[in-house]
């Protein structure tokens, strides 16, 4: 197999198992962000991580997609 394809299926599997483990924990700061909704101006509980994981989410997907169709363009 080439190197391509071992990067596009390692940065794949890699990126969805940690998203997959992160999810966990943002499920848990969201509800705590949703259960202490009306002392957000304390700024106890920052959305910044949440944020930051959706955007690394979105990200991952489109770089996968991008090296998906780039595998497919130079093994066909």
């Amino acid at each position: 197999m080439d190197f391509l394809l071992w990067i596009t299926v390692g940065f794949i599997v890699i990126g969805f198992v940690v998203l997959v483990f992160m999810k966990k924990s943002m499920e848990r700061k969201l509800s705590l962000i949703i259960e202490n909704e009306e002392s957000l101006e304390s700024e106890q509980t920052s959305t910044k991580p949440i944020v930051w994981w959706i955007w690394g989410a979105v990200l991952w997907g489109i770089v996968s997609i991008f090296l998906t169709v780039w595998s497919f363009s130079v093994y066909t």
